[in-house]
């Protein structure tokens, strides 16, 4: 019984973990840290987290590290990493937690049409599970523009009596209605499907997943430091007081770039890929109730709805592609019935 509950367990931890990310980060830009900065210093804690770690485990088992493969983290390291999270930092800072997680489940139908432009996936038009992860995908996107373009009244839900004097910029936050901060969410999202696509390429080459990230967070640490120098050439600005910016910084990259990860990677070998997409929406709760309680964010219709129509779209996407993997499934299982059978005659 424990080893089926113990990944959802893992799994709803993590998405406490993300969800603590987000808030975090809010509020440790929100007193002036540049999200430049932010986005360095997390590659930086991540890498040194995760890089004794990669030596280690994977000592001895590491294939030859070729300039090919090379090419391909480095890739990786800049939509994957440098391109996505800045994207997603400069856009969180620019709107809200509760809206930069809710954009965020557009993933597996960015990633979806992405595969279709690479071929390295089929749409399959003509079956339920294609005409659902393309119902999903459009579903999904007319979500996204709701949220973006539509405000619409408050929630009558109340307020939070908890009252943090570093959460007074978040509930009075002119940017919460413009549209930088959606829109680069989305990006991030695409940069994201991208670094999937090359991944699913990279990973059959080079099967070290801890070596492979951790030279991926070092290219990011060289990649978001120049960047962040570059946007922010003043050193007093790379402080890390008040603590709150360090808290976020180190938070983000031990527990979410570092822990998270692995503990991701354990639930996708455990369940599949699949389990672990499912507790998406999971986050997109926690955030918006730790958002309402501790930074006294105003949830609007245009959310509610926008989050609802993406959360569809994000299981039409799922339940679609589960419904493909099925004949798979059963396609290998015959298979090794049958190598079964031959090696017992």
């Amino acid at each position: 019984m424990m080893d089926g509950l113990l990944p959802a367990l893992v799994m709803v931890i993590v998405q406490f973990e993300f969800a603590g990310m987000n808030i975090f980060s809010k509020l440790a830009m929100d007193t002036g840290m540049n999200p430049f900065i932010h986005v360095a210093y997390r590659q930086i804690f991540a890498f040194l987290f995760l890089a004794p770690f990669a030596f280690y485990i994977e000592r001895g088992k590491r294939p030859p590290l070729t300039m090919p493969v090379l090419i391909q983290i480095f890739f990786c390291s800049i939509f994957g990493l440098t391109m996505n999270q800045i994207t997603y930092f400069v856009g969180l800072k620019n709107s809200t937690p509760t809206i930069a997680c809710a954009l965020s489940n557009l993933l597996p139908a960015l990633t979806f049409v992405l595969a279709v432009i690479f071929k390295q996936e089929s749409a399959k038009l003509k079956t339920i599970g294609g005409q659902a992860k393309l119902l999903g995908t459009v579903v999904g996107v007319a979500g996204a523009m709701v949220l973006s373009l539509y405000h619409g009244p408050v929630v009558p839900i109340g307020q939070s009596r908890i009252h943090l004097s570093i959460a007074n910029k978040v509930a009075n936050d002119p940017a919460q209605g413009n549209l930088i901060g959606p829109f680069l969410v989305i990006l991030s999202s695409l940069t994201w499907a991208i670094w999937f696509i090359i991944q699913a390429k990279m990973g059959d080459v080079y099967p070290a997943p801890y070596s492979s990230s951790a030279l991926m967070l070092a290219m990011a640490t060289v990649e978001c430091s120049v960047f962040g120098a570059i946007m922010v050439p003043h050193p007093r600005e790379w402080s890390l007081f008040p603590a709150i910016r360090a808290l976020a910084s180190v938070y983000g990259g031990v527990a979410c770039s570092g822990i998270g990860v692995c503990m991701m990677s354990w639930c996708i070998h455990k369940k599949g890929p699949l389990f672990v997409s499912v507790f998406s929406p999971l986050l997109l709760v926690i955030v918006a109730a730790l958002s309402w309680t501790f930074l006294r964010e105003k949830l609007y219709l245009g959310t509610v709805l926008g989050s609802v129509l993406i959360v569809m779209g994000l299981y039409s996407v799922l339940w679609g592609k589960s419904k493909e993997m099925v004949p798979q499934q059963q396609q290998a299982k015959v298979l090794e019935d049958t190598k079964e059978d031959i090696e017992m005659h």
